[in-house]
């Protein structure tokens, strides 16, 4: 059982990670309101103190805490250390990020610290952005000087300023439709006075607002957390990992690193040994969206200006062919000013357009290519030229789909998000679309969409004028698949079926995995009787085990009635989700025959 602490946006991306494991868990908040909608989680309200949150934990077999809690919330965070160290449970903090601090503020220690430099500044009129909780740490400045609260528009934090003695005629409140900008003008301050509260909190739109108008801005630095901590994470993969890390039976599944994240890591830790001699066993790499994770370091080698390392790629319990490789990055910095990315051995050659790669050009994705070069710019501001290589990557492309797409010789350096979730149906989607951008870029104006290698198969011998890169797998996701191919304008579309699927593609479901759908007899009982099966077939569907078995119950004249309506559903299904092109699909038993075939043509 988990304990997430903290009502804040760190708080809710908790949740919501958390929620993905379907376990049951509790989040604390402050306030009632403070609700957030998930699955598994239990809402506590109300403060704790360091003996109650204890207590609470013993009593409801709390195995880990993850303080989320706002970073001014320094009694809660050193609540949680208490209890923690107290009864020997793991504690995560999900920490902000923050802008660096810059000297067009004047940054203070605490609020009394504030008060004198505002004092000394003169300042006689200002907007405190600082919270309703801060109103009484203030006294001293606003009891002498015209100032103006912001604070959330609620009953409790009227309260809390009036309970402070703050006159109502000076609170404003946050206000959707008016911009920080707006509200400075109106007020029109000689300064504004804010916490270090971190991206999340948006202090940066506060503080470029100010400087915009030429507003003074004073800074209460964010306090120093508690030492302790077993992991400080900044987004919702570093967390997950953690968890995984510190309470593995949580998740049923590990999460891992893409090669992306394993060559940026892999270049910056060798760029590192050059500018400093320094061979950490791990380095830090900010993903995509802006969190960072430590990433480990098998092995760097350095010599003569140039030095090479070596990341395992880590796929977690994802099925992925690269699961184990080494990812090596060799950099040696040049004259240039740029920083080059390459390919080396076991880095496919991209053949065919399509993939937003140059034909002739390394497979190293756009995101991954940012990521590699960012964590250079991020300690080195000279150029280097970085070789990106995977030993065994021309044997385990053997193995991908990257042949298909014209991708030869190696493997893909790729990833969006830079973590890879275990058998991710996105990450699968992804795929699929990739696939009909190439097929698109070659002007195959013909698709055909088979759930798998078998039917792909029995389709090649129907179509064998198409190019390979027109038969593309849906497996289960064939509504996907088709709303895909309707957003990117594929005015062409064949769908081979197996009996299996399209059964429950008939009554409507476009997921046909077995966990999510099963065969319904009675649906199929509904068909029989309307294409006016014998009644003696029509009793024996609702004994059937597997759809195979729907192949052998009817006479040709009853199969011909049973399995065109059970295709003309499938038809009227996939329309829904693929409404504008030509749409033809193929019904084929177990030898890989056709048996049924329908059109459906655009208007």
């Amino acid at each position: 059982m988990i304990l997430i602490l903290g009502g804040t946006t760190e708080g809710r991306m908790a949740i919501e990670t958390i929620d993905e494991a379907g376990k049951r868990f509790f989040y604390s908040t402050r306030y009632d309101s403070q609700q957030v909608e998930c699955n598994d989680g239990i809402r506590i309200s109300g403060k704790l103190s360091a003996e109650t949150m204890a207590s609470f934990c013993t009593d409801n077999g709390i195995m880990l805490i993850v303080d989320a809690a706002h970073p001014f919330a320094l009694q809660l965070h050193e609540n949680a250390m208490f209890t923690a160290k107290t009864l020997s449970i793991p504690i995560i903090r999900f920490e902000r990020t923050y802008p660096q601090r810059s000297d067009d503020m004047i940054w203070c220690e605490d609020y009394d610290d504030a008060i004198d430099k505002m004092t000394k500044a003169e300042v006689k009129r200002l907007l405190a952005l600082t919270g309703v909780q801060t109103i009484g740490k203030l006294r001293k400045f606003w009891s002498k000087n015209d100032t103006f609260f912001r604070i959330l528009d609620r009953d409790v934090s009227r309260a809390l300023a009036q309970a402070n003695g703050f006159p109502p005629e000076n609170l404003i409140y946050y206000n959707d439709d008016t911009s920080d900008a707006e509200q400075m003008v109106v007020i029109s301050p000689d300064a504004i006075i804010t916490k270090e509260s971190g991206i999340s909190g948006k202090f940066q739109q506060k503080v470029d607002a100010a400087l915009s108008a030429g507003i003074k801005i004073f800074v209460v630095k964010r306090p120093q957390l508690p030492s302790g901590y077993d992991a400080i994470v900044t987004g919702e993969h570093g967390l997950r990992r953690a968890i995984e890390r510190l309470l593995p039976s949580f998740y049923h599944l590990r999460s891992g690193l893409t090669t992306g994240t394993c060559a940026a890591a892999a270049a910056k830790v060798a760029l590192t040994a050059i500018i400093s001699g320094d061979k950490p066993s791990e380095v830090s790499v900010t993903l995509p969206n802006g969190e960072q994770i430590e990433v480990p370091v098998k092995e760097i080698i350095s010599h003569d200006g140039c030095a090479r390392a070596t990341i395992i790629k880590d796929a977690g319990d994802d099925p992925d062919v690269t699961d184990g490789c080494e990812i090596v990055a060799e950099v040696e910095i040049t004259d240039s000013p740029d920083i080059v990315v390459t390919g080396g051995e076991g880095i496919g050659i991209v053949t065919l357009p399509g993939l937003g790669i140059e034909i002739g050009q390394p497979a190293i994705n756009p995101v991954p290519l940012a990521m590699i070069r960012n964590e250079l710019r991020s300690i080195f501001s000279g150029g280097a030229k970085v070789t990106v290589s995977v030993p065994k990557g021309q044997e385990l492309a053997q193995k991908t789909f990257n042949p298909r797409i014209g991708i030869m010789g190696g493997i893909s350096i790729i990833g969006t998000s830079g973590i890879v979730k275990p058998f991710s149906h996105q990450a699968f989607i992804d795929a699929i679309k990739r696939e009909m951008e190439v097929a698109i870029a070659i002007h195959s104006d013909h698709i055909i969409l088979n759930s798998g290698a078998r039917s792909e198969r029995f389709l090649r011998s129907e179509f064998p004028d198409l190019p390979n890169q027109a038969f593309i797998h849906y497996g289960n996701a064939i509504g996907e698949s088709l709303s895909l191919a309707h957003t990117l304008g594929i005015k062409n579309i064949t769908v081979g079926l197996m009996i299996g699927k399209a059964v429950k593609l008939a009554e409507g479901h476009f997921d046909t995995h077995s966990h999510k759908t099963t065969m319904n007899t009675e649906f199929l009982t509904q068909i029989a009787t309307q294409a006016r099966c014998r009644k003696s077939a029509i009793a024996e569907i609702s004994k059937i085990n597997l759809a195979r078995q729907l192949w052998d119950m009817f006479s040709p004249s009853d199969s011909d009635a049973f399995f065109g309506i059970l295709l003309r559903k499938c038809s009227e299904s996939c329309h829904t989700v693929y409404p504008s092109g030509n749409l033809q699909m193929l019904l084929i038993d177990d030898a890989g025959v056709i048996r049924y075939r329908m059109n459906q043509i655009a208007d």
